[in-house]
């Protein structure tokens, strides 16, 4: 697989990443209902085996069990090259269950420690501020980042979910090198300035939920939304509902049709939809077991087509 520039970072990486959020399975209040940790464990071996050379995560993902299975399938794997991991910060969860935002720099320093602990690994390749929340505190949170990257304990520092104005004003602190915003055919609002201001700044940058947390994927129904386990956070989404969810699985059927001569799943077509935005880095995407990640991976090497270009465009514009 090719590898891409990513940003001013120094690093080459496949245009598709492994994402880790569904691994840290159920019972909090972002999770996907329950996931065997071995399956997880071997579609991350799979991953690696076809090519892909990162892998997101964050420590709120299960509270910390996405990063203790990414960690514990990094080293059964011991003696091969490891990929890139990338983590993310500043989301904790109190006594209630509720997840609430911190970025003071002794929070966020625990939280360094708990990862670097569950993921086996001495430093962070990409350590990221994941929501800027509290707002008043990004300044804080991202001094501590500069502190940590200083002292060697993360490789490189970015933040997710950032818009252009919170990006200008931690710039002044020192540069943000990479951005992870949501980007997808159901949310492409990052087209309108934060991918062509990263763009201009030559920021690395990933975008998550490319499918729009499986919307897209071509595996999604009113039934299969129905049989969902109570604890997955999808159902409680709006986008999943009503009116939103008649438009996407219009949305769904449309990808499925372009897919079809490519031979390939309508998840396919939306990722390498994101990926045709010469801002993008890489898209991360999520899999719950091997064969998921099989079926999407040809998304790194297609190129849609003007039509089927002209053919989306004309999908949104009529159904915004």
């Amino acid at each position: 697989m090719q590898t891409r520039e990513f940003g001013k970072t120094g690093m080459q990486i496949t245009p598709i990443g492994l994402g880790a959020w569904a691994m840290g399975g159920g019972g909090w209040a972002f999770g996907w209902g329950p996931q065997d940790d071995e399956k997880s464990i071997k579609t991350i071996h799979r991953a690696l085996d076809l090519g892909i050379n990162w892998i997101d995560t964050a420590a709120v993902y299960g509270i910390g069990h996405s990063e203790e299975v990414v960690g514990k399938a990094l080293k059964q794997r011991n003696h091969e090259e490891k990929p890139y991991i990338f983590t993310k910060c500043g989301r904790l969860q109190d006594q209630q269950g509720k997840i609430y935002g911190s970025l003071k720099a002794d929070s966020i320093r625990k939280e360094l420690e708990g990862s670097l602990r569950r993921l086996g690994v001495d430093a962070v390749d990409l350590y990221q501020i994941h929501w800027p929340d509290p707002e008043d505190e990004i300044e804080e949170g991202w001094e501590t980042l500069v502190r940590l990257k200083e002292e060697g304990k993360v490789k490189h520092i970015g933040v997710s979910n950032f818009s252009v104005e919170q990006l200008k004003r931690i710039s002044k602190i020192a540069p943000v090198e990479t951005l992870q915003p949501p980007y997808s055919l159901v949310h492409p609002d990052a087209e309108k300035e934060i991918l062509p201001y990263c763009e201009q700044q030559h920021m690395g940058v990933i975008v998550y939920s490319p499918m729009a947390s499986g919307l897209l994927s071509g595996s999604i129904t009113k039934e299969r939304l129905e049989q969902m386990p109570a604890d997955d956070w999808r159902k409680r989404d709006p986008e999943f509902q009503g009116q939103r969810l008649e438009r996407n699985l219009a949305l769904q059927r449309l990808l499925s049709d372009l897919a079809f001569p490519h031979n390939v799943p309508p998840g396919v077509v939306a990722i390498a939809w994101t990926l045709r935005n010469p801002a993008v880095t890489g898209a991360i995407v999520g899999a719950r077991e091997p064969a998921q990640i099989e079926n999407l991976l040809p998304a790194a090497e297609l190129r849609l087509t003007d039509l089927e270009l002209e053919q989306i465009d004309k999908f949104l514009t009529e159904n915004p």
